[in-house]
């Protein structure tokens, strides 16, 4: 009797020459595949190992989506209540960019809402064996990469505005790697290499100082706005609305550190501080960086001071709003340049001498180590009294590629949580490439976001045999 088709077309694939060519990816080569493994291509494991192929760690792009699968999303909405702090630290996620989507990078970020985010660290045991380490960490406010440049600036730099027409020192920083974002959310989207700067905290603070002006609250206090815009680098100061005009950082007999030179525009409405913003951001230093083909290699501050309509024009309160260079290690700059090594150098150093002037605020010390850098001597005002008030938005990238510069950024702003209370968990969850689970430890719920959190407690080990990881201990 004849054979089924399904049969005869089965022969013909045994035939070496009849049988089908693996697609194999770019840069792999057809001698270098096993030839045990020709046989079963048809089967569905062979065909899912090819597929692997297709996306660089497969394996570790799969372990996250099967975790992201047991957490619960609450967004932050323009609806949402805005708690007041005297210290902000807050964390954005931005989203994979071209280059990383090309390249099929796997985003291992992950923002459950709540002020929480978890980073999904790739690792790999000495027997080869691929596993995640999930490390939790706790903010005042968590943003993922669906949030706007608005709902940000509405629970970071917004209460800021309002404690400046209180009196305050006010102060919000943009932190983070080069290429994070942090120029995009203080100065507005890019459309190609335009920036729109209608859509950045600096433009949405000026709009709504121009609107408490005019409020009934506000107006019997007779305030007049005036910008300036400024940059650090290589901690000397430049005027951006003079042509780069270098300035001077001296004390005057008040104990007070004044620019000399630096110039105040005055502004009528908020159109004006746009154009001053444009005009500052096309002199402003940047560079090539490995990470960033067009990097800010300064500190940007754009400070708007509210001063009294008096003879003296006597200053009420000053709101600064700080894009601050992109920090990188000097081990991974690629560059043996002697200057972009001392850019390097004087990025990390006065970032350093922030977080402790921050930390030492936190703490209410009376010593202020201001004097460490000339980024901390022009912001002394923002660290000096009791009504200062200041705001720290992290920036992170969400590539594989990233993680460590990411965890980095993290960790920098742990030494100001601690003192404020607001820890860091590592809740460390393990995967086998198998997809068994190894025994879990003792998971600690992160503010409820994780519904597997509570039943991988009681969850016997699957595998005896593997090694436990125990979840870091918080941080306070």
């Amino acid at each position: 009797p004849a054979l089924p088709r399904s049969k005869d077309a089965a022969g013909e694939n045994r035939d070496p020459q009849n049988r089908p060519k693996a697609s194999l990816a770019d840069g792999e080569h057809l001698h270098s595949a096993p030839h045990n493994l020709q046989p079963c291509l048809r089967t569905q494991d062979c065909r899912s190992s090819f597929a692997e192929f297709k996306r660089p760690n497969q394996k570790f792009y799969e372990m996250v989506q099967d975790f992201r699968e047991t957490l619960e999303s609450v967004p932050l909405s323009l609806t949402d209540m805005v708690e007041t702090h005297r210290i902000c630290v807050c964390v954005r996620k931005r989203p994979l960019n071209k280059l990383e989507e090309t390249r099929k990078d796997i985003d291992v970020i992950s923002i459950p809402g709540n002020g929480s985010l978890l980073v999904h660290e790739p690792k790999q045991k000495v027997d080869l064996t691929k596993y995640l380490e999930n490390q939790a960490f706790q903010f005042d406010y968590s943003f993922d990469e669906t949030t706007t440049n608005e709902v940000v600036y509405r629970f970071t730099a917004k209460p800021l505005v309002y404690a400046a027409f209180e009196g305050s020192m006010a102060t919000c920083f943009a932190y983070g790697q080069t290429g994070s974002g942090k120029t995009h959310t203080m100065g507005g989207d890019f459309r190609g290499k335009n920036q729109n700067s209608s859509t950045g905290i600096y433009y949405f603070a000026a709009r709504d100082v121009f609107s408490l002006l005019s409020h009934r609250k506000y107006s019997h206090l007779n305030l007049s706005p005036y910008v300036s815009f400024f940059e650090i680098y290589n901690s000397k100061v430049y005027d951006l609305l003079n042509d780069k005009a270098k300035l001077r950082v001296l004390e005057d007999e008040r104990q007070q550190m004044q620019v000399v030179g630096l110039e105040e525009v005055f502004v009528s409405e908020a159109e004006d501080v746009i154009k001053l913003i444009e005009l500052g951001s096309a002199c402003r230093t940047s560079g090539q960086t490995s990470a960033n083909a067009n990097s800010s290699r300064s500190h940007a501050v754009l400070q708007i001071a509210l001063r009294r309509n008096d003879r003296a024009g006597t200053l009420y309160s000053k709101f600064s709003l700080v894009d601050l260079a992109g920090n990188e290690r000097g081990q991974d700059v690629n560059s043996n340049d002697r200057n972009t090594l001392n850019e390097t150098a004087e990025i990390n150093t006065s970032l350093l001498a922030l977080k402790e002037c921050i930390r030492s605020l936190g703490q209410n010390k009376d010593h202020i180590p201001f004097r460490m850098s000339t980024l901390t001597r022009v912001l002394r005002d923002s660290f000096i009294g009791e009504k200062s008030k200041t705001c720290m938005i992290a920036m992170v990238s969400p590539s594989m590629a990233s993680c460590d510069y990411t965890l980095n950024t993290l960790r920098y702003l742990l030494p100001v949580c601690s003192e404020l209370s607001v820890c860091m968990v590592c809740l460390c969850r393990v995967y086998s490439v198998n997809g068994v689970f190894p025994s879990r430890g003792r998971v600690k719920e992160l503010n409820g976001t994780s519904k597997a959190s509570a039943a991988a407690k009681q969850q016997e080990p699957v595998n005896s045999s593997a090694e436990e990881v125990s979840p870091c201990s918080s941080l306070r």
